[in-house]
């Protein structure tokens, strides 16, 4: 019976803390370091040391070095570089239209269709 109390009481503490992240989700630095933070707890759980090793290595370095304002300037230009991207596919697909090789323009739908969810990647993280 008192183990049953204590694990309800470990579950309904969980479940606050779930809520309360929810109705506050974290953003710029602070929810970088929560997505860090929890896929170290993943690698703990499944007790891989590499991983381990190089998410506290990362942990340090974003307590060190994250600010809110750097972060959204590096995604910032990374929605820059695959929105150029994504316009080279658009000339590449063009290209390989006028020349009319069905094989050519379905290799550059498929390059062109990749360069856009990366771009929407991209600017998705710009709201994180």
């Amino acid at each position: 019976m008192k183990n049953t109390l204590i694990s309800l009481s470990i579950l309904l503490s969980a479940l606050t803390v779930t809520s309360v992240q929810a109705a506050n989700p974290a953003t710029g630095c602070a929810a970088k370091k929560q997505d860090i933070q929890q896929e170290l707890a993943m690698a703990r759980e499944h007790g891989n040391a590499a991983r381990i090793a190089g998410l506290e290595k990362a942990l340090r370095e974003t307590n060190a070095n994250c600010t809110d304002s750097g972060l959204l300037k590096a995604r910032q230009q990374k929605v820059a570089e695959k929105q150029l991207k994504v316009q080279e596919r658009e000339q590449d697909l063009r290209e390989a239209q006028a020349k009319g090789r069905s094989d050519k323009i379905e290799k550059q739908q498929r390059k062109l269709a990749d360069a856009r969810d990366e771009l929407k990647e991209a600017r998705d993280a710009l709201t994180q």
